[in-house]
């Protein structure tokens, strides 16, 4: 029971914190939460969560701030990701279902986040890597160039050009183009090579260099790891926020601007949980050790392919910052799914 209460003053002065942005006293306690114990048991308990290294106070006589310890505690005892309003959602689904393509779905994913959390938000593109062939396609551009033309799960769409040493006919070309469709369809990016091992050996010799080079052009498709692309939105809702971060916001900026820090902030979203949560110093990368960053990963299918979430301040509204990026995390996938 002890345990309990301690738990409940410790919510109370996250909760307090996150809605003022100042120091939590006991006597803001007694007044704003029915707590059920008297003052003098409040302030022993904040006395015991202050020895503990969960709450500090920033200078002589002010009230309590939650540590990384603190809000680390606060959240893992959140019971589960509380559902957003039937009109939030609403409102969610009808904002992200009018995109027209995965550009525009990114975009609008991005804009909606750092919307509804007010933080900083991230948004990576699909992964070439885990993703599936939908559909692949062969067009003439002439006699001698092809375009090569493959459709994603995750809705991402690759163009490679082809050129040929010699003209091709277009019932040959209608032969290849059904033969790699059948070849290659639905099947994961790891496995179209087996595929298409002895793909060439069952045309005509003559057809043979054509369909060579085409099949190099798809392996290099599948095979190549181009740079990951990640989209960034609402950074100037950082400015709302400075006086949080005690290195000043500029390393926080910074930090955002290197491309491989966002990859590894999203890359390192835990795949077995629905929302991943690091606090203060959990963050590994410099410049970053002041803010939270709350991620979710999304994909289509049950293979979740990339991640999306928000960075901000500390104290954060966490458990309205985790619903939302789980709603929308879970509304991208669906998306995706029916592309």
């Amino acid at each position: 029971m002890l345990e309990d209460r301690r738990l409940a003053v410790l919510r109370a002065i996250v909760e307090d914190y996150v809605s003022t942005h100042e120091p939590v006293g006991s006597k803001a306690l007694v007044e704003r939460h029915n707590l059920g114990v008297s003052p003098a048991t409040i302030r022993n308990d904040m006395a015991a969560l202050e020895d503990e290294g969960f709450i500090a106070q920033p200078h002589t006589s002010a009230g309590r701030v939650p540590t990384d310890r603190g809000y680390r505690l606060f959240v893992d005892r959140l019971s589960g990701v509380k559902p957003l309003s039937q009109a939030e959602r609403r409102a969610i689904h009808q904002f992200l279902d009018d995109a027209v393509d995965l550009d525009d779905v990114m975009g609008r994913t991005v804009r909606l986040l750092a919307q509804i959390t007010r933080q900083v938000a991230l948004v990576q593109y699909p992964s070439l890597s885990r993703s599936r062939v939908r559909h692949l396609e062969l067009v003439a551009l002439s006699s001698t160039r092809l375009i090569i033309v493959l459709i994603v799960d995750s809705g991402r769409v690759e163009q490679r050009i082809v050129e040929c040493a010699v003209p091709t006919s277009e019932p040959v070309l209608a032969d290849v183009r059904s033969r790699l469709s059948v070849a290659v369809a639905d099947k994961a990016f790891a496995q179209v090579p087996d595929a298409l091992i002895d793909f060439a050996d069952a045309f005509p010799a003559d057809d043979r260099p054509m369909v060579r080079s085409v099949v190099s052009a798809v392996l290099e498709m599948v095979t190549e790891r181009p740079d990951e692309r990640i989209m960034l939105g609402g950074t100037a809702h950082l400015a709302r926020y400075g006086e949080s971060f005690p290195l000043a916001i500029q390393p926080v900026l910074e930090a955002l601007e290197e491309q491989v820090v966002l990859l590894r902030l999203l890359g390192e979203t835990a795949a077995t949980e629905s929302v991943t949560v690091r606090i203060g110093h959990e963050n590994p990368v410099e410049g970053l050790e002041s803010t939270s960053v709350v991620t979710a990963r999304y994909g289509s299918g049950e293979a979740p392919t990339a991640s999306l979430g928000v960075v901000g301040p500390t104290h954060m509204d966490y458990a309205g910052t985790m619903s939302a990026v789980y709603a929308v995390a879970q509304y991208v996938s669906h998306i995706l799914d029916n592309e």
